[in-house]
């Protein structure tokens, strides 16, 4: 008896269970009404660029036949000469924000264009304007003049759009035009190499060749993300769409709104992955936070944050991953004073720098890129230290006038030279090459091939299970480097 009863409940627990399942695998009854609501402030976009004629000769046939009438259809340019110009069209999406004809929609959509036209859901065509774009970001801001209010959606808060949850998107697929697509929230924060502020929304929602620039709505009929990229074959879906986020697009197209252009922060360092190797040599219990490889002089950072310290959070954010730090930065209003935490010589210590403008920060890099290499008259013995091969599987010497000339070393380069790798070594798998310059050992700098010896001696002597290298190429570009001991 008691069996029956614990079999039956048992059943019923799992009936329970699985009707959420089914329900949700049906989906929303119905988004017919929100789409109907949303679309007439979703826009199909047709672009014109004008581009020189190539001068390859067009078909043609002999006086009085019916082909010549169909080729000066096709090519109305010609007897215009080789250099006629012709026209390139593109479509994508937008949408209004502001009821007198604010609309956003991404860069690669507009960009290069000579004319930009928007098609209301209502058939209406309007000249757009470009107000300002952003390539970093991907997204551009338009103006139409319509003469009377349009109707327009409102941004939402991309971070509630958490994965399962369903959203819809609305464009111009194909230049069908307005098409509604259901989905959901695949994945959050991907990192697609398409710019330095990557992180995106994934969705199943088709978006197809023609979505771009076009809104993710959830079902609140807020806007979570602009549609920007697919994973595509043959031009056409696999489920796999990308949304730049919201919280991410709101700032910047504020920025493009009011001034034309982006006003991002800047810190003035350049950065790399603390890797699991990296995290080791430092004793870290994880491999959070972002390295220091340089630090711009004359820049924010300049004097305050040194080369080698680790940041761990930025403004009170805490930085997992190194891409992290670039997306707060630029997000942060220039001037602003900000608390940066830095992992220093093994102290965590905070310190306050006032952000610099990127887009001035980029003109002061630019000017700083280093000079001609120059002769070194160092005149220290050369030969590898004994051992080191065995500890480290890199042999070093010191870097002379022919070692200079041989790997066009920047004369501000300072350190010893790697002349050799072993094959297999850990060295060679964390891409250690013949011709790189270690310049720093545990961050500390080093000049002389003594000194990384006595360095690595006292790693080994102390348990270290691995080595930091800062290591610099030829053009002076650093980076770190951790190598196991053997």
């Amino acid at each position: 008896m008691m069996l029956g009863k614990v079999r039956a409940l048992v059943a019923a627990a799992m009936v329970v269970l699985a009707m959420p399942a089914a329900a949700l695998a049906a989906g929303p009854e119905s988004v017919a009404k929100l789409a109907a609501a949303l679309s007439p402030a979703v826009i199909n976009i047709s672009t014109t660029r004008h581009v020189g004629g190539n001068g390859a000769p067009f078909p043609t046939a002999p006086d009085g036949s019916p082909l010549n009438q169909l080729f000066d259809d096709l090519n109305p340019n010609e007897g215009q000469g080789p250099d006629a110009m012709e026209e390139a069209r593109s479509l994508g999406s937008g949408f209004i924000i502001k009821a007198e004809g604010l609309i956003v929609t991404n860069n690669h959509v507009i960009e290069g264009a000579d004319e930009i036209l928007v098609f209301l859901t209502d058939g209406t065509r309007l000249t757009a304007k470009l107000v300002g774009a952003d390539d970093k970001a991907d997204l551009a801001v338009l103006k139409v003049e319509a003469g009377h209010d349009l109707p327009f959606v409102e941004f939402g808060d991309s971070d509630t759009a958490l994965v399962g949850d369903w959203v819809m998107a609305i464009g111009n697929p194909f230049g069908l035009g307005g098409s509604v697509s259901l989905g959901i929230v695949s994945a959050r924060d991907r990192d697609i190499q398409s710019g330095p502020y990557d992180d995106f929304i994934q969705t199943d929602a088709a978006i197809n060749q023609g979505n771009s620039g076009g809104p993710l709505f959830d079902m609140n009929g807020k806007v979570v993300g602009i549609n920007t990229a697919i994973i595509a074959r043959g031009g056409s879906s696999l489920g796999i769409g990308f949304a730049v986020p919201v919280n991410l697009a709101r700032p910047v197209v504020e920025q493009l709104a009011e001034y034309g252009e982006t006003r991002r922060g800047w810190l003035g360092v350049g950065i790399q992955d603390v890797t699991v190797e990296i995290a080791a040599s430092l004793a870290r219990p994880n491999s959070n936070g972002a390295m220091v490889v340089d630090v711009t002089r004359t820049g924010p950072a300049d004097g305050v944050i040194r080369e080698g310290d680790v940041i761990l959070e930025f403004n009170g954010r805490p930085i997992v991953k190194m891409r992290d730090l670039p997306r707060f930065v630029a997000e942060t209003a220039v001037g602003q004073v900000v608390p940066v935490k830095v992992l220093r010589e093994g102290q965590e210590i905070t310190v306050d720098i006032t952000l610099g403008r990127l887009e001035v920060g980029e003109q002061i890099v630019a000017a700083q890129q280093p000079a001609p290499a120059q002769p070194d008259d160092s005149e220290e013995p050369v030969g590898p230290p004994p051992g080191l091969k065995d500890m480290l599987g890199v042999d070093i010497g010191p870097i002379d006038e022919a070692a200079r000339k041989t790997y066009a070393i920047d004369g501000k380069v300072k350190g010893v030279l790697i002349t050799d790798v072993a094959k297999g070594s850990d060295a060679e798998r964390q891409g250690l090459l013949v011709g790189l310059v270690v310049s720093e050992v545990n961050q500390q700098k080093v000049t002389t091939v003594a000194e990384v010896t006595d360095k690595v001696g006292a790693a080994k002597e102390a348990g270290r299970p691995a080595v930091l290298f800062k290591v610099t190429d030829p053009t002076g570009a650093s980076r770190f480097v951790a190598v196991k001991l053997n």
